[in-house]
């Protein structure tokens, strides 16, 4: 169970993960070895999954935000085996969520552009996809990663 200091690091850290320990102690009024064997404890249980520099997609070349939805006709181990292969493969695709309802699975992706979109799909459909349909995104309104601890 998360405390109000667990919390309070958990919500500096999701702002700035370059803060130090002795920053961090600070803001949350605890000493820095305190500090550190909290970090150490939201690490170990996986509350802390790692620490990234976030980076701007269209300033690296990466300017196109794809949501793909999959629909398949296959649900046999195999066949769930050799889609996980192939989208763990495929770069620019960021995250793949399994569905319940109508659609299976939903993917987004950045690329560069059109052709570079090809490409992704050309390597996706190599996992025997049913149903595939591409969003283009034209404008990002809100973008987090941030959870609210």
């Amino acid at each position: 169970m998360l405390d109000s200091t667990d919390k309070q690091l958990l919500r500096l850290l999701q702002v700035d993960a370059a803060l130090s320990v002795a920053d961090l102690a600070e803001r949350v009024s605890i000493s820095k070895s305190a500090c550190w064997r909290r970090l150490q404890k939201l690490e170990h249980n996986e509350v802390i999954r790692q620490r990234v520099t976030l980076l701007n997609a269209a300033r690296v070349g990466l300017g196109l935000t794809v949501f793909i939805t999959i629909r398949t006709n296959q649900h046999n181990e195999a066949w769930v085996q050799r889609f996980r292969e192939v989208v763990q493969g495929v770069e620019g695709v960021l995250e793949v969520y399994r569905l319940g309802g109508q659609l299976d699975y939903l993917l987004k992706a950045v690329v560069a552009d059109m052709p570079d979109y090809d490409r992704l799909y050309q390597q996706l459909i190599a996992a025997d996809l049913f149903d595939v349909s591409a969003s283009f995104v034209m404008e990002e309104i809100k973008a987090t990663t941030v959870l609210p601890v």
